[in-house]
């Protein structure tokens, strides 16, 4: 099972494929692990990916076989740190970066922190805040309350601390600001949510902002899947 440790983070990853990198960041909220593509995109991801790329999936920290500890100043910056530290440990500089619901935050966090080696960024329906925040709330509280079950050791001022830093600010796509958006250079491909966790206005807004993006409206229904994926697939080609 490959594992990686940096610190007292231990991070579970696979990896398929070669070529050109490609960071795949699992939906599932606070629980985002490989697992969730099989169930969450209406055709095979890593199977379309890997023909052509090295494709690098991961559990996040305290999710699926990855864990680390809960501390009072976790946020969406530990997350960007573990991502880049299993990317440096396996010897990948430049990479796109591909995230779906959570993974819309997390994506964006990445380039933020290291815009120059992210090559460009698809992201599958993001989370986002728009009038649903104590969703987040919920849903983030249920995956404590099963970490503590399996005997996660944590206070509560670290719980509540953690979840204010991921929930609890006014931006809408959690992660990063708007400002941050308007000045982002990064090739971005936004695949539109319509749920309540993946609001339409987080996608619409995203894509609005950012200076280099381009907006798929209708990807996970027939007969859109195709055209979708084909969409997908040009996109990477284009800026690998």
């Amino acid at each position: 099972m490959p594992l990686f440790s940096h610190g007292d983070v231990e991070l579970y990853y696979e990896e398929h494929g070669t070529g050109f990198p490609i960071l795949l960041i699992a939906p599932g909220g606070m629980r985002s692990m490989i697992s969730f593509w099989d169930t969450a995109m209406p055709w095979e991801l890593i199977e379309q990916l890997s023909g052509k790329y090295r494709v690098i999936a991961m559990d996040q920290r305290n999710a699926g076989r990855s864990s680390a500890p809960v501390r009072a100043g976790d946020g969406w910056q530990s997350y960007t740190d573990d991502q880049l530290a299993l990317l440096d440990h396996l010897g990948v500089d430049r990479f796109h970066v591909m995230g779906m619901c959570i993974g819309g935050p997390y994506s964006l966090s990445l380039i933020r922190s290291a815009a120059n080696r992210v090559a460009s960024a698809v992201l599958f329906q993001t989370i986002g805040l728009t009038d649903n925040r104590q969703a987040f709330y919920t849903m983030f509280d249920a995956w404590a309350q099963e970490l503590r079950d399996a005997g996660k050791s944590a206070s509560s001022k670290d719980w509540s601390s953690f979840r204010e830093s991921m929930y609890g600010g006014d931006d809408i796509l959690f992660s990063v600001d708007e400002d941050f958006v308007r000045g982002c250079s990064t090739p971005l491909l936004v695949l539109m949510g319509d749920d309540e966790y993946h609001p339409q206005e987080a996608s619409r807004r995203l894509a609005a902002l950012a200076p280099n993006a381009t907006f798929v409206e209708h990807w996970k229904q027939e007969p859109h899947v195709d055209p979708a994926r084909k969409t997908v697939g040009e996109f990477l080609a284009q800026h690998g």
